[in-house]
């Protein structure tokens, strides 16, 4: 199992993270041309190795004209969702920006939907959240570590005025994740850093379990006063109890009896609760008291956002309890692939188990998306894309 470790020993920002990956080895032809897939035009970018501080780097810069106009999250959601991009790559960068809206919204005491982006808005922002998730996916990493995160001291000017280090929504993204001291002044991890590493990490601690393959130095703007301004990232192959991590981990079980609500209540109940999070969600006949006929709803949610989907749940169905209950799951490892068929390259989903392949699953939305552009029928692209996939890793013999 490919593994990242994010080493933050001076912070992190949007454009260290990109210069990170491609230092690593993401092919920078490849970046480019996934990157030219989100549809917005208006930037340039620009990737150079330079020296840091002493340290060989990857800087790279988003050149874009000033913009005045300020984005929602709708509006950031819609351009990620019209692009070209493959579906994951779609879900983890709205989740990224999802995340910075929640932040923002608690700071300023307002709703998600009422947010508006000033700096993370900007097209630079949005380059450096997609192209994050890019790097990844071309790097096929598959669980992601990252250090304790120094965040710097002094102040910072930002939208609002002059504020102390860390931003107030640098601070809210980093609740619950371990801080570094550091005395370097000045905001050594910036709110667009801070979102993608919070949002995509898997964990948060030492160096865990690998080996080491590729280093890559990703060189920030500012010369650091005490320590280079790089953020490092270690590539390999996990092991040890490493190796497991992609097959076994915790979630919660959250349920909840109705027998009070409609059809179109729960529906909007389930799309809520995915939009908070959960990992799945569903729904099962079930007789109640005083022969009501009930639905009984379930969600699958991870650790973290359990009050989220509670939360959901209070607000957009009508019950006064939810149980709950920890579970241990175990699950195939996979990883996002791309298979050749007639009517083009379709992304596919590879399931493994210690090592062997067992299952090739094509990504129902591209196949959608493929099936509209070819107009033939949906049945007809994943048939292709399955049968590409099942041949290649010898799954029909």
């Amino acid at each position: 199992m490919k593994i990242a470790y994010f080493d933050c020993f001076s912070g992190a920002s949007g454009d260290m993270i990109l210069g990170a990956l491609l230092a690593a080895g993401a092919p920078e032809a490849a970046f480019r041309k996934q990157l030219g897939r989100l549809g917005v035009g208006g930037y340039e970018l620009g990737i150079q190795a330079i020296r840091k501080q002493g340290f060989a780097a990857t800087k790279v810069d988003v050149h874009a004209a000033e913009q005045s106009s300020h984005r929602h999250l709708h509006h950031i959601a819609r351009i990620i969702h019209d692009s070209g991009l493959s579906a994951t790559v779609k879900d983890r960068a709205i989740g990224v920006f999802t995340r910075l809206a929640e932040a923002e919204a608690k700071v300023h005491g307002t709703s998600v939907e009422k947010v508006h982006f000033h700096e993370v808005g900007a097209i630079d922002a949005i380059v450096d959240v997609v192209g994050a998730v890019i790097g990844l996916e071309l790097l096929g990493v598959r669980r992601i570590v990252c250090s304790s995160v120094p965040v710097g001291s002094g102040t910072v000017k930002c939208q609002h005025g002059v504020m102390p280090v860390p931003a107030p929504a640098t601070a809210e993204l980093l609740r619950g994740v371990p801080l570094a001291a550091c005395e370097e002044s000045g905001e050594l991890t910036t709110p667009t850093g801070a979102a993608i590493l919070t949002t995509l990490a898997d964990a948060f601690g030492p160096v865990p379990d690998m080996t080491i393959q590729s280093i890559g130095y990703g060189a920030g703007t500012r010369d650091g006063q005490t320590r280079p301004n790089v953020l490092r990232l270690l590539i390999g192959e996990a092991g040890g109890p490493a190796a497991d991590a992609e097959r076994v981990d915790e979630i919660v079980v959250l349920e909840t009896n109705l027998d009070d609500a409609t059809g179109q209540q729960v529906g909007h109940a389930l799309d809520a609760l995915f939009a908070a999070g959960a990992v799945d969600v569903f729904t099962t006949a079930i007789h109640m008291k005083k022969n009501r006929p009930g639905v009984l709803l379930t969600v699958l949610a991870p650790v973290d956002r359990v009050f989220a989907c509670e939360e959901v749940l209070f607000t957009h169905t009508p019950t006064f309890g939810i149980r709950r209950h920890a579970c241990s799951r175990t699950k195939l490892e996979r990883r996002i692939e791309t298979v050749d068929t007639k009517y083009g390259p379709v992304p596919v989903k590879v399931g493994m188990w210690a090592g062997r392949v067992l299952t090739v699953t094509p990504e129902h939305d591209d196949c959608v998306h493929l099936a509209a552009k070819c107009g033939v029928l949906l049945r007809d692209i994943y048939f292709a894309a399955q049968q590409a996939g099942r041949a290649r890793y010898g799954l029909d013999h």
